[in-house]
């Protein structure tokens, strides 16, 4: 075993940080691009639109688990600077891109690179981290996932106001070479642990996700009833199925599934999972909302959404506190019935909808979010031994991607499938909403119109339908959060240290 040398304590936290911030911009920066990448010479359908869009989040989050567990086995600062490599790397290939097929394996590759780095940064953070600091540095750290979408779009906007759409990921490629040299000098080695791969769960794991997300995706251009579509769910299924009858029986599995039977493990995962796809279906509609609908520039696009960082900031800070009072539960249930709650609000959006209550409507989302995310993270940590970091930061990380990716996917389809179905028959068929609303002035003043209300409207579908979502994860992480966490799990330090920010209920 390798021994961590000396931390140079004042640079883990902000390299740490910056290298998360960095990997979560290019989830929610993609978003920003939407209407560019629409009107681009790629033409993409709205399908493909959502697979460029969820590519890189659904490599991200399939290969989080094993990244963590690689990490762990062969040493987090290596696993961290490759990450950092590929991330490059793939951006480099997307800003080249001229096809679609060609964007999306830039993008398979950049979420590769994310998959390493998330885990790694927090093992690092974990590891270097005195115990009396380590529940403000891991929510600081927990805090910088969901800043980093906001950055996404604040950073974003400027580019793309300027550049084209290559802009974005021109921009991104070099910084991630500079963190990759930053980490390099400034972040400590730490103790490796013996950690299992498992490649045949893994590919199980990411197979079933992507034949699901398939489905789900394809489902209003294919029809749900078509062969492929529903061949796609059941495939899924079948696949997802599989790795769970895999994993019960491996000597080692990547994820254990009776790790789940520990009720605060599985409230944290479900919630942080579902808040995600709350925050990324809010997310993947409103560059598109301010811009088609509202006649927002790029520019004012993004700064549109910076105020939405304060909502998430007092949200977190206010977390511990409330927890160390109340208990984790009646935060993380409040916390997720304010997101659910600012959901159902902005179903109620229209093109004339002034921005200060759209704003208002928004920022109850980043409260909410920001209430629910260290304390769901505790919930995790708490739950799992202290030699398996990298898997809790692995599960962590896993449940933020699939739910971004969810929220886009299931989000997308809703608003596409409602969008078409109220079109006015005059435009006739339109491939992505970008097109639809470019052709719209055709139609004379009535038929513009006509065709922003088919857009709110397929919007006031779309979060209606994953509010529902939400209240009814609500009600199930209620239940299992009502139980203390392991006794076993609550003696390893990192473990306690992070619960000792968030109090136990």
């Amino acid at each position: 075993m390798e021994q961590p040398t000396p931390p140079r304590s004042r640079a883990v936290l902000p390299v740490t940080c910056a290298c998360v911030l960095l990997v979560m911009i290019m989830v929610a920066a993609i978003n920003l691009a939407i209407p560019k990448l629409a009107a681009s010479d790629l033409h993409p359908s709205a399908s493909q639109l959502l697979w460029i869009v969820d590519a890189y989040v659904i490599v991200f989050a399939g290969l989080l688990i094993p990244a963590g567990a690689a990490g762990d086995r062969f040493g987090r600062k290596g696993a961290l600077l490759t990450g950092l490599g590929l991330f490059s790397a793939g951006a480099t290939v997307c800003a080249l891109a001229t096809s679609v097929p060609v964007l999306l394996a830039g993008r398979a590759v950049t979420g590769a690179g994310a998959a390493l780095v998330m885990p790694a940064t927090l093992s690092i953070l974990i590891h270097s981290t005195a115990p009396e600091r380590r529940p403000q540095a891991i929510t600081t750290w927990t805090l910088a996932t969901g800043l980093g979408g906001l950055l996404g779009n604040g950073l974003g906007a400027p580019i793309l106001e300027y550049l084209p759409w290559q802009g974005l990921f021109a921009v991104l490629a070099p910084v991630g070479a500079v963190l990759l040299l930053l980490s390099a000098v400034l972040l400590p080695k730490v103790p490796r642990n013996p950690a299992s791969l498992d490649p045949v769960g893994s590919a199980l794991l990411i197979a079933g996700f992507l034949a699901v997300l398939y489905g789900i995706i394809e489902g209003p251009d294919q029809g749900w009833s078509s062969a492929r579509v529903l061949g796609g769910f059941g495939v899924g299924l079948l696949l997802l199925a599989a790795f769970v009858g895999y994993a019960l029986r491996a000597k080692q599995p990547l994820l254990d599934p009776r790790l789940f039977l520990r009720p605060g493990l599985r409230a944290g995962v479900l919630g942080i999972l579902v808040a995600f796809v709350g925050l990324f279906s809010l997310f993947y509609v409103n560059a598109q909302y301010l811009q088609y609908a509202k006649g927002f520039s790029v520019l004012t696009t993004g700064f549109a959404i910076l105020p939405l960082g304060v909502g998430m900031v007092v949200g977190s800070r206010a977390s511990a506190k409330l927890v160390v009072r109340f208990g984790n539960r009646p935060v993380i249930v409040g916390g997720m019935l304010l997101i659910t709650l600012g959901l159902f609000t902005l179903s109620f959006l229209t093109k004339d909808t002034p921005y200060p209550l759209y704003l208002v409507c928004v920022t109850c989302n980043s409260l909410g979010f920001g209430l629910v995310g260290p304390a769901m993270s505790t919930a995790v940590f708490a739950a799992l031994p202290a030699d398996r970091a990298g898997l809790g930061s692995g599960l962590n990380g896993a449940a933020r991607e699939f739910g971004s990716a969810l929220g886009v996917a299931i989000y997308g389809t809703l608003l596409s499938t409602s969008f078409d179905a109220n079109l006015p028959d005059a435009l006739g068929h339109a491939r992505t909403i970008g097109e639809a609303v470019g052709r719209a002035p055709s139609l004379g003043p009535g038929g513009h119109a006509a065709v922003l209300d088919a857009f709110t409207d397929a919007m006031s579908t779309a979060f209606r339908g994953v509010a529902l979502v939400m209240l009814a994860a609500t009600a199930l992480v209620a239940l299992w959060s009502r139980e203390r966490p392991d006794p076993a799990a609550a003696s390893d330090a990192p473990a306690k240290a992070y619960a000792g920010a968030s109090g136990r209920s």
